[in-house]
């Protein structure tokens, strides 16, 4: 454990995080660990409120990573609807089948077993052998790395991606116990999600505002590197991408190429989305028409 400012910080974000949180399906007790995968592949760059009705349905159609990797990769897609970012829902389905053949159809609960499935990053696969076994191993998303930003560096915001410093600076507030452990991991986020929040944060309702490097510093402004920021979505490739995957998920049979060309009046624009979709897997040409795969 850090001696300082920051010791005993997970501890008590831990202790603020037990005594009441916003109650997720995710954090349910008993909450199978196909439904914890499920739903970190889900809550990638995707709000909670839209994620928890798509959560709900998932599991009711596809319970067990068997019962997905039964049907079509293209009925994860269809099913994903306007999740966002598609390419997700093959990879769920890819690591569906990984599961059912090389892991007798249960999530393995070791991090490299994990970091070895289709579309499992570093932090997926922490937070599922974190939140669904209860594992002692670092989790580190935007809203813990705010915090750590905040309480234990003294600067208002992260910036760049600082991956194994950062992994490392969690787990050494990590309490020693797992089950501690766990809660402060949901705690870190819990904390940066609705109370150190990157536009207004409360610091009158944070457990550990007395221990803020940055507001014994005075909350001073960030003037260090900035993250990556995402391109806007209006008029880019991904929302051309979206419009044609919209039109195949509302079709039983393929669309033909005539009516995919009605979707979006730059033709050079629409035959690089379409490129990239055919590329990623996420549709398949057939006799001058699309759909979604049906392997």
């Amino acid at each position: 454990m850090r001696e300082g400012r920051d010791a005993g910080i997970g501890a008590r974000v831990a202790a603020w995080f037990a005594a009441g949180h916003r109650p997720l399906p995710w954090r349910a007790p008993g909450f199978p660990a196909w439904g914890v995968l499920v739903s970190e592949f889900m809550l990638q760059q995707t709000p909670v409120a839209r994620v928890i009705p798509r959560l709900e349905l998932w599991l009711e159609r596809w319970p067990t990573p068997a019962a997905l990797a039964a049907v079509p990769s293209g009925e994860a897609v269809r099913a994903w609807d306007r999740l966002g970012y598609p390419r997700r829902a093959l990879n769920l389905h890819a690591a569906a089948v990984a599961i059912t053949e090389h892991h007798a159809g249960v999530v393995p609960a070791e991090v490299d077993a994990l970091l070895a499935l289709p579309g499992v990053g570093p932090y997926t696969a922490r937070a599922v052998a974190a939140f669904a076994y209860g594992i002692r191993v670092p989790v580190v998303d935007v809203n813990v790395r705010r915090v750590l930003a905040r309480a234990v560096r003294g600067v208002a915001e992260p910036g760049p991606a600082r991956v194994a410093e950062e992994l490392a600076l969690m787990e050494s507030l990590l309490p020693v116990e797992p089950a501690a452990a766990r809660l402060a991991n949901a705690g870190m986020m819990e904390l940066g999600q609705v109370v150190c929040t990157a536009r207004t944060p409360d610091c009158d309702a944070c457990p550990i505002a007395d221990a803020c490097a940055w507001r014994a510093a005075g909350y001073p402004s960030y003037d260090g590197p900035a993250a990556p920021k995402q391109k806007p979505y209006a008029g880019s490739d991904r929302e051309v991408r979206g419009r044609i995957l919209r039109e195949l998920r509302a079709s039983e049979l393929p669309v033909p190429a005539a009516r995919v060309a009605e979707l979006w009046p730059d033709a050079a624009q629409r035959e690089r989305a379409l490129a990239g979709l055919l590329r990623d897997g996420l549709l398949v040409e057939e006799s001058g028409a699309y759909a979604l795969p049906s392997q």
